[in-house]
């Protein structure tokens, strides 16, 4: 045919994808587009979409050994950064881009940013496990810091509430988003520092953008919690969130919810845990005296032949002296230990809530159920829900009447 070249399409193809592999340019590149015909490849794990703009498309794969380090949750429609390189994928016979690394569109300046002072930061080793302190087991004061109109602090109080009521929880409001938040959550920790026999502070908010975050992402924030010696929960976010502060703290939790479930032990638990130790203690003991009795009688008829009578029946009334001795001992111990588990139970029953709603009294929360604790709270018209010990009530604010009652106040 005239001298021509002929070539297969298969062989076409391998020489396109050697021509874009010789290009520097297209080996590492960045590309901006929107994200349309996002696929998750549930048995592989690995991520197929096409990025777009007005006017073309861009095929694309993240394979699951590169997407596994993804800090959010791409999705359809996001807008995105996306590095990685060109090249021709010869089965389909199109080029596409095999995506290392992506980002949200419009953040990868904080990235950067947040890459680069946790790098710095691990290489000073501020995250290293041999700085982290232990969390006491029954804390018996927590300090807790937190936006005081957040979700995050209810839930919290919430968890911690019923799972372990009769902590004493410290509460110092602190901004937990914008340009002055960084620097109230170091005041409130320095603050929280000067508390005497605090047991450990949790460090908290709701999710939110990277944007929302960024407070926690503070280097000097990062160091403040580092040179605090009282043990610091992280609990910034949702489960995906991470932030400076949570590498830096002692311990990180998921969620506000899971910070209050980390601090402190269930009581039922521990209160069966306790009884089951008593229990096998006696058991111990008494397991112990009869050994010991068996080898006394084992013995006897040898030493019966050695040493006179009398010393023989004295060892035994010493052994039955000591008895005794431990029995009122341990006796006592357990008298103390159900003194102290009992006034445990009725500082819990007073405690509970709805003991109090027995007299009658109710919780009143707003529409954005949030507890009204001042009739400043209230306005004609707006909706409220009574919340009684069997049951919620939906009502309307007809009108407002300033009373004032007697009231008493008590030190926390």
């Amino acid at each position: 045919m005239n001298g021509e070249k002929i070539l297969t399409v298969s062989q076409l193809s391998r020489y396109l994808k050697s021509l874009l592999q010789s290009d520097e340019i297209l080996q590492n590149i960045c590309v901006s587009g929107e994200i349309s015909n996002f696929k998750l490849h549930r048995p592989s794990g690995h991520i197929y979409f096409t990025l777009k703009d007005r006017k073309s498309v861009l095929r694309c794969i993240f394979f699951r050994s590169r997407n596994l380090r993804l800090k959010f949750q791409p999705g359809e429609g996001m807008k995105v950064l996306a590095w990685g390189n060109i090249s021709i994928y010869e089965y389909g016979g199109y080029y596409q881009l095999y995506v290392n690394r992506m980002e949200p569109d419009g953040l990868g300046t904080l990235f950067l940013a947040f890459e680069q002072l946790k790098e710095k930061l691990r290489l000073e080793g501020l995250f290293d496990p041999k700085h982290k302190k232990p969390l006491p087991f029954i804390p018996r004061k927590i300090g807790l810091i937190t936006s005081p109109s957040g979700a995050a602090l209810q839930d919290f109080l919430r968890t911690l509430l019923r799972r372990f009521p009769c902590v004493q929880v410290l509460f110092c409001p602190s901004a937990v988003q914008g340009d002055e938040a960084a620097s109230q959550l170091i005041q409130a920790l320095e603050r929280l520092q000067d508390v005497p026999d605090l047991d450990v502070i949790v460090l908290t908010r709701g999710g939110g953008s990277m944007e929302e975050l960024w407070s926690f992402n503070d280097e000097k924030l990062a160091r403040a919690i580092f040179r605090c010696e009282i043990p610091i929960i992280s609990a910034v976010g949702h489960e995906t969130d991470f932030t400076i502060a949570d590498f830096v703290a002692d311990m990180r939790a998921a969620t506000p919810t899971a910070a209050a479930e980390q601090v402190a032990p269930e009581l039922r638990e521990l209160l069966q845990k306790l009884k089951g130790t008593r229990e096998r203690l006696i058991n111990l003991w008494d397991y112990s005296i009869k050994q010991r009795r068996a080898d006394l009688e084992r013995f006897s008829g040898t030493l019966l032949q050695k040493l006179p009578r009398d010393k023989i029946n004295q060892g035994y009334q010493r052994v039955d002296e000591i008895e005794k001795l431990f029995n009122r001992i341990f006796n006592m111990q357990l008298k103390l230990k159900n003194t102290r588990l009992e006034h445990l139970r009725e500082k819990i029953e007073t405690l509970n809530p709805l003991k109090i709603m027995d007299r009658g009294f109710v919780f009143v929360l707003d529409e954005e159920k949030g507890i009204v604790s001042d009739i400043k709270q209230l306005k004609v018209g707006k909706g409220i829900n009574i919340i009684f010990k069997n049951g919620e009530a939906g009502c309307r604010v007809e009108n407002i009447t300033d009373s004032i009652l007697p009231t008493s106040c008590s030190e926390e």
